[in-house]
C-alpha cells in the first residue's frame, strides 16, 4: 500500500466521477420521458400531441371539435391515447403515386 493521498484530482477519482455523471443523465433521461401507462395504454397531453404533430394546441382543438381526433377528457383535462394517435397517422397516411 502507498501513502499516497487520494485527492480530486487523481485519475481514478475523476473517472469514477465522470462515470456517475454519465449515469445521473441517463436516469435524469429516462424518468423525464417515462409515462406510466393504465390498463397498457399511454395517454399523452394536447401539449405532447401537438409538439408531435408540429401543430399548435388550437388547431388540435380544432381537429377535437372536428370530430377529427379520438380524445378523453376527465374534469378539465384532455388526454389523447398514444395508440388512437398513432392509428390516425397511418390511416391517413398517403403512399407515392406510381
Amino acid at each position: 500500500m502507498s501513502n499516497e493521498i487520494i485527492t480530486r484530482d487523481n485519475e481514478r477519482i475523476r473517472g469514477f466521477f465522470q462515470s456517475i455523471e454519465r449515469m445521473l443523465d441517463s436516469i435524469e433521461n429516462v424518468t423525464r420521458n417515462y409515462r406510466p401507462t393504465l390498463g397498457g395504454e399511454r395517454f399523452l397531453t394536447d401539449k405532447e400531441v401537438s409538439q408531435r404533430l408540429k401543430i399548435s394546441r388550437r388547431s388540435l382543438q380544432d381537429y377535437r371539435s372536428g370530430g377529427q381526433i379520438p380524445y378523453i377528457q376527465l374534469g378539465g383535462k384532455i388526454l389523447y391515447r398514444e395508440s388512437d394517435i398513432q392509428k390516425m397517422l397511418e390511416e391517413g397516411y398517403k403512399g407515392m403515386f406510381r
